[in-house]
């Protein structure tokens, strides 16, 4: 039996007389096709199971860990947020199962996801990895209550509607059971957002999805957990409470589905298991920034908070919602670093005969207000930026790092100094440090500014505004290329206040940026220039 699989030797003996629920498990490494699995659980054989995490990938998904009383329905939660899940088999006595995904793109969304944010049922952390079978076949007449409920499953995700009159076992999804809550929010005396929400039922288990909307004049969300218990735990705390004090009341129930269908991210809707979904039709995703301002302005008004247990304080807004608007953005850069802290960035490999603290400035500063600039004296090559919060620096650290700036790729990193010193007093610098703390120039003052919704990665396509009404195409296309590139494209918004301008590469359209942002146009006007996503 050497080619066999640990995973398929569970309960196998040579005569099959107490193979209950025979399914075969149909290998690609082992000609296995007379081989059986038992699923009854009253196998109590030493069960080995494949403990490497880091198996080829596939669409059957081992479960290993599982609390006693586990149901068929909780295993298949854990998968719907993912995709369909084809087969399922629980091995009760070995608290195990296996989960077929329709595809292998799924199971390896699902498989990262997990890796990152450990699972739970029933309050107990569970162990996911890849099996080594590519499918599951399973005998359907010997599975049947699992597949009951698969088929119940199924069809309420595909339906999206109640299971009603459908007669399965009871361990199928009744809304008691379900992953997803329906959420109203009563007396919204100020605006809950999608982060605050995130925030404050995350403390009852992983969120996998949220899509906020307003019905008869309510705002409402639904939001789903990996695990049904978590949103039991978060309705049974939460219900009735009050996010702030004496206003914007929580009233939970269990939703009738049983997983959302999420197609953008964005300040509308969230699929924290998918950050490379768009943002959709003219909405911007969620910047960490925006989150940022949010949280500036809630502590500005100093809400009390309410009841919510340890939930949400004013001031503790920013962190988390940065953290969650990052990640849904795919932009985390190092885990465990607080939005609060690391505001100081060390760039290196610059170009030291070019590189002035002023262009350092005007690039950084697409993603958020520079303080402080200085370039390392012994190492010219090198300097420190201070932005003006954590989420501005790992913003612009995402962005900027690789890019290339005077002809050298540069590197971009969260500093260890928590501030950038200025020199002494009468200390001739040779001007290396520089203090932008009281610039006019700063994209982020003012908190829900449009520029906020506006920030994208460095782009051949530049977005112009703030254009006098004298100047012509052809002046803006020949004062670009004077910056020592070539002009692509070019077109005006209908207002011609703002246009659109195609450089023909990034690394043109990046210098373009340094030279040309505040660009004094005349008649009290200075050229704006962003990075945009659109192409001309």
């Amino acid at each position: 039996m050497d080619g066999i699989v640990t995973e398929v030797a569970v309960g196998v003996k040579r005569g099959s007389d107490e193979l209950l629920s025979g399914s075969v498990l149909s290998s690609p490494n082992s000609n296995m096709s007379n081989m059986v699995v038992t699923a009854n659980g009253n196998d109590n054989k030493k069960f080995k199971g494949e403990d490497k995490m880091d198996g080829a990938p596939s669409r059957v998904l081992h479960i290993r860990k599982l609390p006693g009383e586990v149901t068929e329905t909780e295993v298949i939660a854990l998968g719907l947020p993912f995709g369909k899940v084809t087969n399922i088999l629980m091995l009760k006595g070995k608290n195990q199962a296996f989960l077929e995904l329709a595809t292998e793109e799924a199971a390896i969304t699902m498989v990262n996801y997990y890796s990152a944010v450990t699972p739970h049922l029933r309050n107990q952390p569970i162990y996911i990895q890849y099996s080594n079978h590519k499918e599951l076949k399973t005998d359907n007449t010997l599975n049947q209550r699992a597949q009951a409920v698969l088929q119940a499953v199924t069809a309420v995700q595909t339906a999206n509607t109640p299971l009603s009159g459908t007669t399965v076992s009871e361990s199928a999804v009744t809304p008691a059971q379900s992953p997803v809550l329906r959420i109203i929010i009563d007396n919204m005396y100020y605006p809950v957002t999608l982060d605050v929400l995130h925030q404050i039922f995350s403390k009852f288990g992983a969120v996998l999805k949220i899509i906020t909307f307003t019905k008869n004049n309510q705002f409402q969300a639904l939001l789903q957990y990996g695990d049904p218990v978590n949103a039991q735990q978060a309705k049974l705390a939460l219900d009735g409470q009050n996010i702030y004090n004496a206003c914007c009341t929580l009233r939970i129930d269990f939703s009738k589905l049983v997983n959302l269908n999420v197609k953008y991210n964005n300040d509308k809707s969230r699929d924290y298991t998918r950050p490379d979904l768009p943002s959709g039709d003219g909405q911007p995703a969620l910047d960490p920034a925006i989150a940022a301002a949010f949280a500036k302005e809630t502590s500005l008004l100093g809400l009390p908070v309410a009841a919510v247990p340890g939930a949400l304080s004013p001031l503790a807004i920013p962190n988390a919602a940065a953290a969650a608007a990052a990640a849904a953005a795919g932009r985390v850069g190092m885990p465990g670093v607080s939005a609060g802290g690391n505001t100081v960035l060390l760039v290196s490999n610059l170009n030291e005969e070019m590189v002035t603290p002023q262009s350092l400035f005007t690039l950084f500063g697409v993603y958020g207000d520079v303080q402080r600039v200085k370039i390392l004296y012994n190492k010219k090559d090198s300097a420190l930026i201070q932005m003006a919060d954590g989420n501005q620096s790992q913003l612009a650290m995402n962005h900027l790092n690789g890019q290339k700036m005077y002809g050298k790729i540069i590197r971009v990193t969260l500093s260890k100094h928590q501030t950038v010193q200025l020199p002494r007093e009468g200390l001739d610098d040779q001007g290396l440090t520089k203090d932008f703390g009281n610039s006019p120039l700063h994209r982020f003052k003012k908190p829900g500014s449009k520029n906020f919704q506006n920030i994208f990665p460095p782009s051949a396509t530049l977005h112009l505004s703030n254009i006098p009404p004298s100047v012509a195409e052809e002046d803006l296309r020949t004062l670009f290329a004077n910056t020592g590139g070539t002009v692509k494209a070019f077109k005006f918004f209908q207002d011609h206040k703002m246009a659109l301008l195609q450089m023909a590469t990034v690394e043109e359209a990046i210098q373009a940026l340094i030279d040309l942002h505040n660009y004094n146009l005349g008649e009290n006007h200075h050229l704006r220039v962003s990075f945009s996503k659109s192409t001309i």
